[in-house]
């Protein structure tokens, strides 16, 4: 029984169509799903991902109209990374970006990978990471439709960063409880701070890595739009996910129990810190109810929403596709 990496990173937007142009046209990601946050019907959850949206390249937006501005701040997931095929993809992102006015930093080793951080237009923290010299979890596959040429094209999820107050009690939960194993150190990018801890799990690389760093000198993070929600970690098979429940009951951690998502079932936690785990399996995926070719283009709803489409759709400005 053993977590196969990242699975899927769920962050808040308050503007879905904005939050559409900027992922699809700027990012050249994919829409693999239009659909609505199954605990608030009113609004949209929108997913991002690869060629299909294969497990471990899937970044998803829960659109909260009025949110306010997220504040950072410790226990929080403070950087999602995006993986790139190459060092050379880099050097492309970094020109792109200039030519579109992009706020971005400069191009920088971390844990032996060149990388460069850069923020979308609600301050999501992100990051691209180069998998030039990865081994471990493979990556996706770009989308051939992408504006985005296939040879410098997001291939899925990095590593996750967790920023907590308390270090121990959440490296505890992933190495006792999740099976995670300390993969290294490095320093931190800000002066005077603690080195980040690497923790991986599976066949480790890119895609199967957190990365933790431990800062007394903020405050706890308030949550919203350029926030992230939460962390997915891919779970092989429904099965293995029961095990996991009954695991994490064992260990007395309050927990969701059996959550079915339609696309993947789920089960979630908080760890000591409050950062939002989630373990999710592999199947059965977004081409369960729209065709590959298509994914993405209409509003999907799992067979026990879908008595009530035309309230939810009702409820819901359109999203237009400048890609599709």
């Amino acid at each position: 029984m053993q977590l196969k990496g990242i699975h899927h990173v769920s962050a808040l937007t308050a503007k879905a169509q904005k939050n559409v142009d900027f992922y699809t046209d700027t990012l050249g990601m994919r829409l693999v799903k239009k659909t609505v946050n199954q605990d608030d019907t009113s609004v949209y959850h929108l997913f991002y991902g690869d060629e299909k949206g294969n497990p471990g390249t899937e970044l998803t937006f829960f659109e909260i109209p009025m949110i306010a501005q997220n504040h950072e701040g410790t226990n929080s997931i403070s950087t999602t990374s995006l993986r790139v095929p190459s060092d050379e993809a880099l050097s492309y992102w970094k020109k792109r970006f200039e030519q579109k006015g992009i706020q971005h930093d400069e191009i920088v080793e971390r844990a032996g990978r060149a990388t460069f951080t850069f923020k979308d237009f609600e301050g999501q923290r992100l990051m691209f990471v180069s998998d030039e010299n990865n081994v471990g979890v493979a990556s996706g596959t770009s989308w051939d439709k992408s504006p985005v040429p296939s040879e410098y094209g997001i291939q899925g999820l990095g590593p996750i960063y967790l920023t907590v107050h308390d270090l121990g009690p959440t490296v505890t939960i992933l190495t006792e409880l999740l099976g995670f194993e300390e993969a290294g150190n490095y320093p931190s990018q800000v002066k005077g701070e603690p080195d980040l801890l690497v923790y991986q799990t599976g066949e480790g690389g890119t895609g199967a890595e957190v990365h933790i760093q431990e800062r007394s000198d903020l405050p706890p993070e308030r949550q919203g739009r350029g926030g992230v929600h939460h962390v997915a970690f891919r779970v092989d098979n429904e099965e293995e996910l029961h095990e996991w429940i009954s695991r994490i009951r064992g260990a007395r951690v309050p927990n969701s129990g059996f959550v079915n998502r339609f696309y993947f079932k789920s089960l979630y936690f908080r760890e000591p810190n409050g950062i939002l785990f989630e373990l999710a399996t592999d199947g059965p995926g977004f081409d369960t109810d729209e065709k590959t070719e298509h994914l993405g283009e209409s509003l999907a709803l799992p067979p026990f929403l879908e008595d009530q489409r035309e309230e939810i759709t009702a409820k819901l400005k359109p999203i237009s596709l400048n890609n599709s």
